[in-house]
């Protein structure tokens, strides 16, 4: 997973790059750099 330090606080859906099924993704940079990784699992 590639991530982007120039938006300070993101959070998207993305596939699991392993079983294929959707995450969400919350990320916070301070100064460009990662302070907070956080991945929750979407039901299906």
């Amino acid at each position: 997973m590639l991530l982007d330090n120039s938006i300070s606080n993101q959070k998207y859906i993305e596939d699991c790059e392993v079983c294929c099924n959707p995450i969400e993704v919350t990320l916070n940079f301070f100064n460009a750099e990662l302070i907070d990784f956080q991945v929750d699992r979407i039901g299906q």
